[in-house]
């Protein structure tokens, strides 16, 4: 039996209330990039199903996380 690594889940965008409406407009862009950025690097690299799915997750989290870390502090609440 061969061990499974653990598919990390997506990360969700979490905005402040003051930029809630832009949610979809983000998740929208966002899995744009990472499809073109998942696309160009599995063309050029060869990349297996596997290693093209795993990129797409950390792109994904990786922008996510950057998105929802520069966007908190612009809240009402943490000001």
């Amino acid at each position: 039996m061969t061990p499974r690594t653990q598919i990390p889940t997506l990360r969700s965008l979490e905005l402040p209330a003051e930029f809630e409406d832009l949610t979809a407009h983000i998740n929208g862009d966002v899995k744009v990039i990472v499809s073109i950025l998942a696309e160009r690097a599995s063309e050029r690299l060869m990349l297996s199903k596997r290693q093209t799915q795993q990129l797409q997750r950390s792109l994904w989290n990786r922008l996510i996380e950057a998105v929802n870390a520069e966007i908190k502090p612009l809240s009402a609440d943490h000001r």
